[in-house]
This record gives C-alpha cells, sequence and structure tokens, in this order.
C-alpha cells in the first residue's frame, strides 16, 4: 500500500500540545525554527515514503534470519538504514558535544513516529539505540561518553538492552548473568561477562559496524534482588585505543525468536561468555544497575507509546484506502439501488471516525509528553515530574490505541483482511507486541498508582488533572472524565483503599487519566487551528471515546475483592 507520512497532524501537534515554538524562545532550543521543525517533519517523511514503508512488507514476509550466528535482514534494509545514519536523523536530539544537533526531543518523536509508521520493525533499531544514549549520558564516565557516544549518536553504532533472562522476566531481580572482576592483564579493571539474555531487540544484525550492548549482571557478593545488580557496556567488537575497531568479544547470537509479528526486528537469544573471554565494563556504581537501566528504559517507554500511535496511523491510511475503493451494496435508505464505497455505509464510516479519533488522540498525548520532557531537560521540575507521570499513560493506552486500530482496520476490510495478503493483518501482528514489551501495560498501571501517585502526596496527578478540567469546561465529557480520575485518584490515595484495590484497578484508572488528557490536547488543538477535520474528529472524541473511559470509574474502584472471590485453582 501507499503510505503517507503524517506530517500536516504532527505539525499541529508539536505546535499545540508540544509547544514547540515556546520551546524555540529558549536559547538551548533556538534552532527549532518553525521552518526547520516543518523541513524535519518534511524531510523525515520523504525518507519513510521512499525507502522504509516498501520495506515494511518484505521484512514480514522474508524476516531476518538467523544462520550460524549471523544475523541477516532482507534486501533493501542495509541501503535504507545507512540512509538514515548519512542524513544525520539519529542525531537530532543528540549532545552537541558528541556530534548530536541537539534539537528537542520532541522533534526526535517526531522522526520515530514517521519511521515507525512506515515500517514499525524496522524503528525499533534506533529505538534502542536512542536508549543506550540516555544511559550512558546520565551514567557513564568521561571516557565511555567519548568512546561510545559519538558512534551511537551517529547511528553508525547501534545499543541493545539486555534485562530478560529464560527464568527472570518481569521480576529483573531473579538474573542469573555473572560479571567477575579481572583484575590482572590487559583487561584489568574491566568484567568477564557471562549468561544468557533472551529476547533482546536487534542484538544482532548486519546493519550497523558495532552493536553496543547495555547488561544487567551479578557482581560477586551482590545483595539479592534487584539491589544487586550492575549494568555492564559488552560491545560485539572490542574498540581500540585509536577508537577503531578490534576483535570480536566473546558475544554471541545463537538463535531468533519465530514471532507473531515485527518480522523484520531481530529477537535474539545472547550468549556471553561461552569462552570465558566477553570482556565488558561497568557503567555507573556497583549495584546501581537498575537505576541506570531504567533511564534507557523510561525513554523506551515513550518511544512504544509511539509505537501504538506508528501502527494505529498505518492501519487507518490501508483501511481509508480499502473503505474508498471497495464497491458494495446500495447506501441504506438511498432512493438508488446502486452499489456505493463501503465507506458511505455508517457503521464503516462509524469505524473510520473511531479509528481517527484514536490515532490523532494518542499522538496528542504524545507530544504533549515529548513537549514535557523537552521542558523537563531546560529545567522546569514540574515539567519533569509531570512527564514522568505520563509516561504510563501513554506507553500503557498508546499501546491498547495501537491494537484496537489495528484491529477495526482489519474489520474494516472484512474478510480480505482476514487473509495475509492485503497486509491489514500485519499491522495487527504487528501491534500486539507492543503492550507487552518494555514492562507490560499492567506494570505500566501498577507504576501509576503506586509510585507516581504518590509524587508529593498526589498533587502532581491532581495538578494535570486540575489543568484538564479548568481548560474543558465547555466539553463537559471531558472536564467530567477528569473529575471522576481525580475522584478515583483520591479514593486510591486515602486509607479506604488497599494496596490491592489500588492494583486491581490500576489499567481502567490508567485509561481514564490517558483519555482525559488526550481529549484536552485534541480540544486545544481544534481551538487554535479551526481546522473543520480537526475539529469533527476532536467532537467525536469527546462525545464516544471520552464517556467510555468515564464509565471504567466503578471498575477502577471496585477493589479487589471481586477478583480474589475465586481460587486460583476455579479460574
Amino acid at each position: 500500500m501507499t503510505f503517507i507520512a503524517p506530517s500536516a497532524d504532527q505539525l499541529i501537534a508539536m505546535r499545540v500540545s508540544a509547544g514547540i515554538e515556546d520551546l524555540a524562545a529558549h536559547d538551548r532550543f533556538s534552532a527549532a525554527t518553525p521552518d526547520l521543525v516543518a523541513a524535519i517533519a518534511e524531510g523525515i517523511g520523504a525518507l519513510a515514503e521512499g525507502e522504509w514503508a516498501p520495506l515494511n512488507r518484505v521484512g514480514d514476509t522474508q524476516g531476518a534470519r538467523w544462520a550460524d550466528g549471523t544475523v541477516t535482514l532482507p534486501a533493501g534494509y542495509a541501503e535504507a538504514y545507512r540512509a538514515f545514519v548519512e542524513q544525520g536523523w539519529g542525531s537530532i536530539n543528540g549532545p552537541v558535544d558528541f556530534g548530536g544537533q541537539g534539537l528537542p526531543f520532541t522533534l526526535a518523536t517526531c522522526v520515530l513516529e514517521t519511521l515507525g509508521a512506515a515500517n514499525m520493525a524496522f524503528t525499533l533499531l534506533p529505538i534502542l539505540t536512542v536508549g543506550a544514549i540516555e544511559s550512558l549520558l546520565h551514567h557513564g564516565t568521561p571516557e565511555q561518553q567519548a568512546t561510545y557516544l559519538p558512534k551511537l549518536v551517529s547511528g553508525k553504532w547501534s545499543g541493545t538492552m539486555n534485562l530478560t533472562e529464560p527464568q527472570a522476566g518481569s521480576d529483573v531481580g531473579a538474573l542469573r548473568t555473572t560479571a567477575t572482576p579481572i583484575t590482572q592483564g590487559p583487561h584489568a579493571g574491566k568484567y568477564r561477562i557471562s549468561g544468557t539474555k533472551i529476547y533482546i531487540t536487534f542484538g544482532e544484525h548486519d546493519l550497523a559496524e558495532n552493536i553496543v550492548h547495555l547488561v544487567l549482571a551479578r557482581t560477586p557478593g551482590a545483595p539479592a534482588g534487584s539491589r544487586g545488580i550492575s549494568l555492564f557496556i559488552v560491545p560485539k567488537f572490542h574498540i581500540n585505543a585509536d577508537g577503531s575497531l578490534g576483535a570480536r568479544n566473546d558475544v554471541h547470537c545463537a538463535g531468533i525468536e519465530h514471532k507473531l509479528g515485527i518480522n523484520a526486528s531481530p529477537t535474539c537469544v545472547m550468549t556471553y561468555g561461552d569462552n570465558n573471554e566477553c570482556i565488558g565494563e561497568m557503567v555507573g556504581a556497583e549495584n546501581g544497575g537498575l537505576r541506570a537501566m531504567f533511564t534507557m528504559m523510561n525513554s523506551a517507554r515513550i518511544n512504544v507509546g509511539s509505537q501504538g500511535v506508528q501502527i494505529a496511523e498505518r492501519a487507518l491510511q490501508q483501511a481509508r484506502i480499502y473503505a474508498n475503493t471497495r464497491i458494495q451494496s446500495p447506501r441504506a435508505g438511498s432512493p438508488s439501488k446502486e452499489p456505493v464505497a463501503i465507506i458511505e455505509h455508517p457503521d464503516v464510516r462509524r469505524t473510520l471516525l473511531r479509528m481517527r479519533a484514536l490515532t490523532e488522540g494518542a499522538r496528542a498525548l504524545l507530544y504533549y509528553t515529548a513537549g514535557q520532557v523537552d521542558r523537563g531537560a531546560l529545567g522546569d521540575e514540574a515539567a519533569q515530574l509531570r512527564a514522568e507521570v505520563l509516561v504510563p499513560m501513554l506507553k500503557a493506552w498508546g499501546t491498547d490505541v495501537g491494537c484496537e486500530v489495528a484491529s477495526l482496520g482489519i474489520q474494516v476490510h472484512g474478510g480480505m483482511g482476514f487473509v495475509e495478503e492485503t497486509g491489514a493483518a500485519q499491522h495487527y501482528r504487528d501491534a500486539r507486541i507492543a503492550p507487552i514489551y518494555e514492562g507490560t501495560n499492567g506494570i505500566q498501571a501498577a507504576d501509576l498508582v503506586t509510585r507516581k501517585l504518590g509524587y508529593e502526596n498526589g498533587a502532581v496527578l491532581q495538578r494535570l488533572l486540575a489543568d484538564v478540567i479548568a481548560e474543558m469546561e465547555d466539553v463537559p465529557e471531558v472536564a467530567s472524565l477528569a473529575r471522576d480520575a481525580a475522584a478515583v485518584a483520591a479514593w486510591m490515595a486515602s486509607t479506604d483503599a488497599s494496596l490491592d484495590d489500588r492494583l486491581a484497578g490500576s489499567v481502567p484508572f490508567t485509561t481514564m487519566c490517558a483519555v482525559a488528557v488526550a481529549g484536552w490536547q485534541l480540544a486545544r488543538q481544534a481551538r487554535t487551528t479551526g481546522d473543520a477535520a480537526k475539529t469533527a474528529v476532536t467532537m467525536f472524541f469527546n462525545r464516544t471515546i471520552a464517556p467510555e473511559a468515564r464509565g471504567l470509574g466503578a471498575a477502577a474502584m471496585a477493589g479487589a475483592g471481586l477478583v480474589y472471590q475465586l481460587e486460583a485453582a476455579a479460574l
């Protein structure tokens, strides 16, 4: 299918929801002029449409291929990635000291959203590299930063995140990979890494010159559980003193997973130290690995929330084209008996409008979050805290939206959507991983109602909802939803709700909050632009999606008693 970058709506979201013009008023982001912002949106759109989108289907049908420890991507991927690197797209908001352009995170969000809508699986490669950059920037030594960051920022080297092991999924405290100090020889001061990691995205591939693995492991005598985890840099190739690549490190890909979707993204089983010669160096303090890794994971969670928007956009575009070209049945109640395009039938029209409202609502939440991240980077502590509260909403609801819109896209195609030849099914298969990785959506909701709800004794979240209420008095559906969410938050913060009660209601509560913020930002966009289409989409969102979310209040406050009425065996 033909893919068209959603540049026009991105520009609205960046201007209104992210406040890109306000960001450009600061010296640090002064280069982000309206002309440059538009040029970036249009330029990445051209790369996405011309080189990344055409590879989406071949990536799904052929996929990444493993043979004797080597992973090869389909023809065309190396050239498309080379264009990404040579045009500097990976360096948009990279630190200037290490070759980056120092532009707002909002613009980097636009780059990854556009590429991901064109080819979600492929875009996981730069997403993981962004996380590695963040981790090293905040926790690496000056020497580590000088060695690794210029190549990661440029994209010539890629990064990975190594947490999961066969026996340790979300419970990273159960991992067993070890890191033994080296006291003598050329690697003195470093560590020998030994263990196996699974589900490592782009852990091995043929697109970048080197792969920089960030690996969680335990040092001898480390405390049990998550308190005893440290983080290590383990490059695929050793780096010589002059910065050139040296010999191969003792890290290997033992195989790739056979997955439901994202087949062009190799999900690898990685083995470290098969020959007892895997050399790594510690990042940050000993036993401080989880903190350093969460810096990387927080970035990844925003970008995974973006993946929900990406796949929703792609599914919407394909469904819209199909609905305009598929001729079937006369319009109900029409005097003409001539069959019409199915887009003329009320339920198909409703479905497409729902797809668009969810997609644009999730995009509004994405760019509002990105704008708060940028304000936090400028020293606004309140914005930084607000961004942290928004992240679990974006990751959870954004990826739920991706799944729903992809599923609705199949529905619009009817039986043709259920066969692989049309490609509609690929979007649903690709979308389904996003609510799972980088912390399941249940974990995101738990984070919101435990850690994030406690920020300033609940005041951070309540201020966000109060802002929604204050601006939405003339949009009663959104204002009422925000009031209900604020009431649920107050109940959860009180002694009336146990921890089990909060966790049992966390997912519906997270959805309520996310929809309230998305509806708020859509309304701001419609008011600012006066655009008729944006107004219609916003009205549909407010009158159908917001009331649905308000109806989740009862589930959010139902308590844990209902969940535990049945014994586990009876379930």
